[in-house]
């Protein structure tokens, strides 16, 4: 009702500050008085106004609600509210791969294999991914009711879980490639992030290891302050990390600090189009420096500095108050249109990778495979069993039988030349997710390692220095 407000006081540059805080205090009047319906003033307010001001400046400005504010203090604390579970998400579908020990949904006896198919009433058929994962973010919040479909259950279950505040691991994995050669992945910054990552990099083998794949890919930032302290783990003391310029502050150069004693090891950074913010930092700086090799996507292209003010009523307000720089003076930010703050450059933004990679091969097969969720509910069947894995997680080829002839008698019969092109890839996917439900999805990612091109680019890129 109220976002046409921001186009109001944007029309009229000439005004001052005080004739356009009048016009909208006008507005708002004859609003109030003249709508159809009552007007609810703080939802006009929170929900319009000052949404639709701050949409004029740049897309990374925004107004957070007393909700929102509080989600991003838990960021920055490492606490989130949640259920403890590790889903795979398709569309329309959501299948549990794990839950986490003491957590509600173990204690409400969710198993992995079970299938979500509906949250607080609604079905997950007919979502798309990012709207489940919307749904999904939402129901963390408050209670929810969740209804479950179990093999070999010929009805639905129904839990009722409330959500809890759970630890919140932006250093969620970490593991051996191959001897000597380690595997660290950041899923976003916060608090922890810097102390995190040395002490898993510390576990996996510290100053002795002779390589560092470190995973930045679909990382979306978070705490600035903690890309620093991670970018100081690799970088000599005194090294810029990165530059800041902005309307409202000097010049500034952000340095490695003197006391920092960095790891010397060969390190290569994975980045894709959702690697952004913080995690763009790390990498821009490290690329910079020729200390790191970067191979995967571009990065999205997020190079805002933003503070954040608290604001009454628990409310608060994240704005755009500089650019960050890469050392060699890039600038990260993708180029922004139609907005108040707008960026010179000639570049595209984001980090370009030395080595450009994409994913994993998508084929007809694999496509029906992963979106029929056959992988998962064909191991959850074979576990019910027994589990056919050996000690180190091998898999017997009999199960590759086994599960042509389920996949059969579900009407999925791949011709002869398909189902040999992609043997390979449907024998690693069945024993990852054979490993993720009966070992933890931590295992499993070690499996995924093995055949993913992106990482084993990277593996590739280390070199001695």
């Amino acid at each position: 009702m109220l976002a046409e407000l921001a186009f109001l006081l944007a029309a009229s540059p000439a005004d001052d500050l005080e004739q356009a805080v009048r016009k909208l205090a006008t507005v708002f009047a004859t609003v109030e008085a003249e709508a159809a319906e009552p007007v609810n003033a703080s939802q006009a307010v929170y929900g319009g106004a000052m949404p639709g001001m701050l949409r004029t400046l740049d897309p990374h400005s925004i107004f957070l609600d007393p909700d929102q504010f509080q989600q991003l203090q838990e960021m920055t604390n490492s606490e989130q509210k949640g259920f403890g579970s590790i889903v795979s998400i398709l569309p329309g579908r959501v299948f549990i791969l794990q839950t986490l020990p003491d957590t509600p949904s173990a204690r409400a006896g969710l198993s992995p294999g079970d299938e979500i198919v509906a949250v607080n009433s609604y079905s997950l058929m007919n979502f798309e991914m990012d709207q489940i994962v919307q749904l999904l973010g939402q129901s963390r919040r408050q209670e929810a009711r969740i209804l479950v479909r179990r093999a070999n259950t010929p009805r639905l279950l129904e839990f009722v879980l409330t959500p809890a505040t759970v630890a919140a691991e932006s250093v969620d994995r970490g593991f051996l490639l191959q001897p000597g050669i380690a595997y660290v992945r950041i899923a976003n910054f916060d608090g922890k992030t810097g102390r995190d990552t040395r002490s898993i990099i510390e576990r996996l083998g510290g100053s002795d290891l002779k390589g560092l794949v470190l995973d930045l890919r679909n990382n979306p930032g978070g705490v600035a302050e903690s890309a620093l302290e991670v970018a100081s783990l690799f970088l000599e003391p005194g090294k810029t990390i990165l530059r800041i310029r902005g309307r409202s502050r000097k010049e500034e150069t952000v340095a490695v600090p003197p006391d920092a004693k960095p790891y010397t090891f060969p390190v290569s950074i994975l980045i894709n189009q959702k690697t952004a913010s913080a995690a763009e930092i790390v990498a821009a700086a490290l690329q910079d420096h020729k200390r790191a090799s970067v191979a995967g996507i571009r990065s999205f292209g997020k190079g805002l500095v933003q503070s954040v003010y608290p604001l009454s009523d628990s409310a608060g307000l994240a704005l755009t108050v500089a650019f960050y720089y890469s050392p060699n003076g890039r600038n990260i930010q993708r180029p922004l249109k139609n907005v108040q703050i707008e960026t010179i450059q000639t570049d595209r933004g984001g980090v370009e990778p030395d080595a450009t990679v994409g994913g994993e091969t998508a084929t007809r097969l694999r496509a029906v495979l992963d979106a029929s969720g056959s992988f998962t509910t064909f191991s959850t069947e074979t576990l019910r069993r027994g589990n056919p894995l050996s000690t180190t997680f091998e898999m017997p080829p009999s199960v590759m039988d086994d599960f042509r002839v389920w996949l059969s008698e579900r009407k999925i019969q791949p011709g002869v030349s398909e189902w040999t092109a992609d043997s390979g890839w449907i024998r690693s996917r069945l024993r990852q997710e054979l490993v993720n439900q009966s070992a933890g999805v931590e295992k499993g990612d070690e499996i995924e390692a093995e055949r993913d091109p992106q990482v084993q680019r990277a593996i590739g890129l280390l070199r001695p220095r």
